[in-house]
């Protein structure tokens, strides 16, 4: 089995910053690709950012210039630094990782069960 666990969800005032990580464990032959996606009440899960391996990092245009994506493939680690963050940027933020495990051919999506970030004054 594989499992991710975000950290760093809380609640900020206009402006603010919050750093959110994720953890990869389990059986992991290697891990292709992190990423972050969120999905606010009423509204379909969105795409933030993804790291790939060796990849060019990927950002949506609504965080482009305010966060940061990052891994530590040592550690199977991945952060998201948030700056200048928005009330439109509440949401329930979900860590995906696409993982090869050991003894499997073809790597898939594993998904965190989601840390809630909400910005307001």
């Amino acid at each position: 089995q594989v499992h991710l666990v975000e950290s760093g969800g809380g609640l900020v005032q206009p402006g603010g910053s919050l750093r959110l990580s994720c953890a990869a464990s389990g059986n992991i032959f290697s891990i292709k690709s992190m990423g972050w996606y969120r999905q606010a009440p009423g509204q379909e899960r969105e795409l933030v950012a993804t790291v790939p391996s060796g990849g060019n990092t990927n950002y949506a245009d609504f965080v482009k210039g305010r966060f940061t994506i990052s891994r530590d493939i040592a550690k199977k680690t991945a952060h998201l630094q948030m700056n200048s963050l928005k009330p439109e940027d509440t949401a329930v933020y979900y860590c995906i990782a696409l993982i090869l495990e050991r003894g499997r051919g073809l790597p898939r999506n594993f998904w965190g069960q989601g840390t809630q970030v909400t910005v307001s004054s």
